[in-house]
């Protein structure tokens, strides 16, 4: 039995101010972090390998070396079940420009974040790219806080999505935003099979890096 990610819509499931998750198949972890570090918006950067650190030591990391780690993004990143995963830390929120060419040459690329401090409020977010086209995105709520609240994609793969959220009751204007938030994960952990090693990525070190500007 998989760890899921359902998990994620718990309060601060892996650090606080929210969390910004990679899945992909097709690509290693290794190259799924230099693909990545491409996608991030303004100049060109680095990947500097930081050893294998938990995600506290991440975080002690960026707030010791990188004044407060709010500028820099430090990740960490592994694979399992099939899956090659890329959790993010520091100054993510916002960075990502364009993920289609990180799903190159047939790679199938999730993207899942969530704004949790952001006091606008931000939703959850969804983004599948393949093979350099986005086919599924849609706000986790699936409400009017912001904007759309339908799926858009490929219509086949969105409507289909759509489909199978509205089955599992979305969307509900007066459920609570964190039970919308966990249905939909489980609506896509089912889907798409998606799933991130909880356990893992809570209790043990992985390969880390931070990316700096060239």
């Amino acid at each position: 039995m998989t760890e899921g990610t359902a998990w994620l819509a718990e309060p601060r499931a892996i650090a606080f101010g929210g969390y910004s998750v990679l899945l992909a198949r097709g690509i290693d972890s290794g190259e799924l972090v230099a693909r990545f570090a491409h996608a991030v918006h303004g100049p060109a950067r680095s990947v500097c390998s930081a050893g294998e650190l938990t995600g506290d030591e991440v975080i002690e990391l960026l707030e010791d070396e990188y004044d407060g780690g709010y500028e820099e993004i430090a990740l960490r990143h592994g694979e399992d079940g099939g899956w090659a995963f890329v959790v993010l830390y520091g100054g993510w929120a916002g960075e990502i420009d364009d993920l289609a060419p990180v799903s190159r040459g047939g790679a199938h690329v999730f993207h899942l974040e969530f704004e949790e401090e952001n006091g606008k409020p931000v939703p959850p977010q969804f983004r599948y790219v393949h093979d350099g086209r986005l086919r599924c995105a849609f706000n986790l709520h699936l409400d009017h806080s912001w904007g759309c609240t339908g799926v858009a994609g490929d219509p086949e793969v969105a409507s289909t999505v759509q489909e199978l959220l509205t089955v599992a009751g979305l969307p509900d204007e007066t459920m609570p935003r964190r039970d919308a938030h966990r249905t939909s994960l489980e609506v896509l952990e089912r889907h798409f099979g998606l799933t991130l090693p909880r356990t893992r990525i809570l209790g043990s070190a992985l390969p880390a890096a931070v990316l700096e500007t060239d």
